[in-house]
């Protein structure tokens, strides 16, 4: 996994360069509306019911909620394999877990809890109808419901995870981020897509999208250099940059890429 020579980006959910960034085309436009306007079930543990969750739902009540508690939401953002299948469907990868970033001032422990406590209270307004909510407890919730939780806060890295569980492998992980040095560890798993004119779209738009009549709606590579990354994706490359940086999961990525069909560039083997 030698590091290639494409140039860096900025590791944050600030804006980057135009060499970031690209306007989705109609088509890629379609696939993301096809996922965030989809039906996602959240299986419930033991006899617990299913939920059916439309990500750009969830992330409205989540969102509104978090503004109300005062964390302000600078954008909201599409992540990981769903947004490389958004940009580029015949990749191989396919998508797994539904990345959400929600890019937030946090700014200690308390606003931490209050977005956990707002998840779970949440995912009481997708329970079916007829199902009794007044004594369904937010740590019954997180048991029946949340695959995994993870917060990290230090010098560098601000950040929490809350995975909802999807028996088929499409976990729902929904991730606030105020910092974070290293967003990627491959240049194909590096593309954040912007959501915000899309949700706005969904809110204020009297007429359903069109190839003439959609929002403009920005992808953005944060290895550095959109075409690149987004080259290296449709030709199944894996190339990365400052690998002594990449920790935990880096070499099972990678183990996943090759078996997947991708290779190291001739000039890095």
């Amino acid at each position: 996994m030698d590091e290639s020579v494409e140039s860096a980006a900025s590791d944050s959910c600030s804006d980057g360069e135009s060499v970031n960034l690209s306007v989705l085309n109609w088509e890629q436009v379609q696939r993301l509306d096809t996922i965030l306007t989809g039906s996602i079930p959240i299986h419930g543990r033991w006899s617990f019911p299913t939920l059916e969750v439309k990500p750009r739902d969830i992330v409205k009540v989540v969102r509104s909620r978090m503004e109300e508690k005062r964390i302000h939401v600078r954008e909201v953002r599409l992540n990981g394999s769903a947004a490389s299948y958004v940009l580029h469907e015949d990749s191989g990868l396919g998508w797994k877990d539904l990345d959400l970033i929600f890019c937030a001032e946090l700014k200690g422990e308390m606003e931490f809890q209050i977005v956990k406590d707002i998840v779970l209270d949440s995912l009481l307004d997708f329970l079916p109808e007829g199902v009794n909510k007044e004594k369904i407890t937010p740590m019954t919730l997180k048991e029946a419901y949340v695959q995994k939780m993870v917060k990290v806060c230090n010098d560098s890295d601000r950040w929490s995870l809350i995975s909802l569980s999807n028996n088929r492998g499409k976990n729902v992980e929904l991730k606030f981020v105020d910092s974070l040095r290293r967003q990627f560890e491959f240049s194909v798993d590096s593309f954040q897509i912007r959501l915000d004119s899309l949700l706005l779209f969904y809110e204020c738009s009297e007429h359903p999208m069109a190839a003439t009549f959609h929002p403009t709606i920005l992808g953005e590579s944060v290895y550095g250099d959109f075409p690149t990354a987004l080259d290296h994706l449709r030709k199944r490359l894996i190339c990365t940059r400052r690998p002594e940086e990449i920790r935990g999961g880096g070499l099972m990525k990678y183990c996943h890429l090759l078996v997947r069909g991708f290779a190291q560039p001739l000039t890095q083997r």
